[in-house]
């Protein structure tokens, strides 16, 4: 199995991607992609090496908050910090739509989330829209930790292109 560069990796917009191997991804990772939509795509970033697509994430938002879903990384690009580069590139996303807090809900990544100033919070303590979502509703189990994180306003200058998105 070979093993990518962490420079390697292009995190941009997925409007050109598909949905289909966004899909698959989230599928290798064990993640839920049943309610994926094309629109879904309008607020997802993807990491490729070249033509191959080795990681995702996306916001769903729902007023000034938003549910960060969908963060997956390729087994074989683990370990070389594209989950946090895809994880600052969302945020940065997400402030520049206006999106004041992001929540998410997981089985497996609370400790990953914990390192990058997610909070855990009660299920009862989401925003009313963002309990409505498919994924909170209906595809994370009961037993996923709920986490949020509120957003600091973006610096001046702090754009796309100065975070490689």
């Amino acid at each position: 199995m070979e093993r990518h560069r962490p420079s390697s990796f292009a995190v941009q917009g997925a409007d050109f991607e598909g949905l289909e191997p966004i899909r698959g991804l989230l599928e290798t990772c064990g993640l839920p992609h049943d309610d994926l939509t094309p629109a879904h795509l309008n607020y997802f970033l993807v990491a490729r090496d070249g033509m191959r697509l080795c990681g995702a994430v996306g916001i769903e938002p729902c007023g000034d908050a938003a549910l960060l879903r969908s963060l997956a990384v390729a087994p074989d690009a683990r370990g070389q910090g594209l989950g946090t580069r895809l994880v600052e590139a969302i945020e940065q996303r997400a402030r520049q739509k206006g999106i004041r807090t992001l929540y998410l809900l997981t089985a497996t990544a609370a400790p990953f989330f914990r390192d990058h100033e997610y909070e855990t919070i009660e299920r009862e303590a989401l925003p009313e829209d963002i309990r409505r979502t498919e994924e909170a509703a209906r595809l994370c189990p009961v037993s996923a930790v709920c986490m949020r994180k509120p957003l600091r306003a973006s610096a001046e200058g702090d754009t796309d292109a100065a975070h490689g998105v």
